[in-house]
């Protein structure tokens, strides 16, 4: 972490573009959702659904865990996929109480469709994203063995 207030010029060029450069993408992202009729909250869920970590459970709680939102706000992000047949709610087979959401075959399609833009949009702008980053990074660890 740092600890020294006083930042170079430098520095906040290198914020700046890493900035520049995350944000570049997630306005491809948002663009490449609504070009597949989503909401990019939505594409977000269907993403975090499908790709949940290893053990973790679809529920309402671990997706607003995952997307950063409050409970009842996912509510409505899954009405509103259900609603639009992208994903359905069904209680878990070993504990009736717990609800879980699954993608649809459509909402999986769509998915998939997106996430092959992204990764081909990545294979693209990540190196760029990814040396604005090391940049950072390399100048934190330099302050750090000050």
């Amino acid at each position: 972490m740092i600890t020294d207030s006083n930042l170079s010029l430098r520095q906040y060029q290198e914020l700046a573009e890493f900035r520049h450069r995350l944000r570049r993408f997630l306005h491809f992202s948002d663009e490449q959702a609504r070009a597949e009729g989503l909401e990019p909250q939505q594409h977000q869920a269907l993403l975090a659904l499908k790709g949940l970590p290893e053990g973790a459970r679809p529920t309402i709680g671990e997706l607003a865990e995952r997307l950063l939102l409050r409970h009842h706000t996912t509510v409505e992000l899954v009405n509103r996929l259900e609603t639009a047949g992208l994903v359905r709610r069904g209680p878990d087979a070993s504990d009736g109480r717990v609800i879980l959401v699954q993608l649809t075959s459509k909402g999986a399609k769509k998915l998939q469709a997106l996430s092959v833009a992204h990764r081909a949009e990545l294979a693209v702008e990540g190196p760029k994203l990814s040396r604005a980053l090391r940049a950072i990074i390399r100048e934190s660890q330099k302050t750090e063995a000050a």
